[in-house]
């Protein structure tokens, strides 16, 4: 069994992180959530990987090697522009071959693993499997409608009107029969292949198509308020640990994880929250659900429910909280009297940020 990875998307969700840094690169407590479906794989015992990239592949390319830090073996597959999940399997026919393949959306995240889903299908080996879950909102979504049986009836692309709240997760699992189902169907209203569109057509050429609802947690982190929410999840199971250097007049409340060459001075951080290596952090508070990133500087200021990629500077500045703040991002203040209110902020890479006390 191999695996198809999608990593080619444009990640226009969370712009303006993703103008300079590929989407599924952006860190969950300081590990890039491509990283964790990659180990997912690796742990359901599947060690080769087809790698879908696009624009970003450079980027892709030098993060993730040939896979063998993750125990994989990684094949590189271009794709000229996002025309779609069908498209990618299309495209990635020659790697595939006739072997049975998991599709995994490399911006999504599932908490335990894929290993009891591999298994069921190798043991069973339907012509197609999709993991659903329940969402309060499914037009942003495939969505799946089953019968009383349980069994799938209809897919639909991101309808406007859905007919059931079950949206279909980033991991699909396929025998070789999805091959000629991605060759038959016409691109959809918005010029892509859709995969659901594929999955339809072997419903309709009655093949087997079994569903999963999945009871645990998962997210597609296309977005800032989902990657915050993952990072939160992601943290809530920290060990404590501190490699660094923690001054007397500091505290570290609660699991909180200081990297190898981070300093920590006249400072209180409460966990959950990680400190990357080499940053520096000084007279500041760090609040729970925070991951600063390497090489970083925080003086003077509070961080709470954040993400701070590395190399980021954050000066004087009173609160901010709930943010995603960009590589040699740049927050400071001209002043500090006081406090002032908390700050909402989505910075991209390089960005400078100059607030008024």
């Amino acid at each position: 069994m191999k695996a198809l990875v999608l990593s080619g998307g444009a990640g226009t969700r969370l712009r303006p992180i993703t103008h300079t840094s590929a989407k599924q690169l952006v860190p969950v407590a300081n590990k890039p959530v491509l990283f964790y479906g990659l180990e997912s794989i690796a742990d359901a015992g599947i060690t080769e990987v087809g790698m879908i990239v696009g624009e970003t592949a450079d980027e892709i390319r030098a993060a993730v090697g040939d896979g063998s830090r993750f125990g994989l073996r990684v094949t590189y597959i271009p794709q000229e522009k996002p025309l779609g999940l069908a498209h990618a399997v299309l495209i990635a026919r020659d790697f595939l071959g006739e072997d049975d393949f998991v599709m995994y959306l490399g911006d999504n995240f599932i908490v335990g693993g894929i290993n009891d889903i591999v298994d069921d299908f190798r043991a069973s080996r339907p012509d197609a499997q999709i993991l659903l879950t329940k969402v309060p909102d499914p037009r942003a979504f495939g969505v799946a409608v089953l019968d009383d049986e349980g069994q799938v009836v209809t897919l639909e692309e991101k309808p406007e009107r859905p007919e059931s709240d079950l949206a279909l997760v980033g991991v699909y699992l396929f025998t070789p029969r999805i091959h000629q189902a991605v060759r038959s169907i016409e691109p959809s209203w918005r010029g892509e292949l859709e995969i659901t569109h594929a999955i339809q057509r072997l419903i309709d050429d009655r093949a087997t198509v079994r569903s999963t609802v999945i009871q645990g947690y998962w997210k597609d982190t296309g977005n800032v308020v989902d990657m915050l929410e993952v990072n939160r999840m992601v943290l809530e199971s920290l060990e404590p640990r501190n490699d660094g250097e923690v001054d007397e007049e500091s505290e570290t409340v609660g699991r909180v994880v200081i990297e190898a060459g981070a300093r920590v001075t006249r400072s209180r951080i409460v966990g959950p929250a990680v400190i990357g290596a080499g940053t520096r952090v000084d007279d500041s508070y760090v609040g729970p659900f925070t991951s600063v990133g390497e090489n970083c500087t925080v003086s003077g200021s509070e961080l709470e429910f954040s993400i701070v990629l590395r190399d980021a500077t954050i000066l004087g500045v009173g609160r901010i909280e709930s943010s995603l703040i960009g590589r040699h991002a740049e927050v400071t203040t001209q002043s500090a009297p006081g406090v002032p209110s908390a700050h909402r902020l989505v910075l991209g890479d390089h960005s400078k940020v100059r607030i008024q006390p």
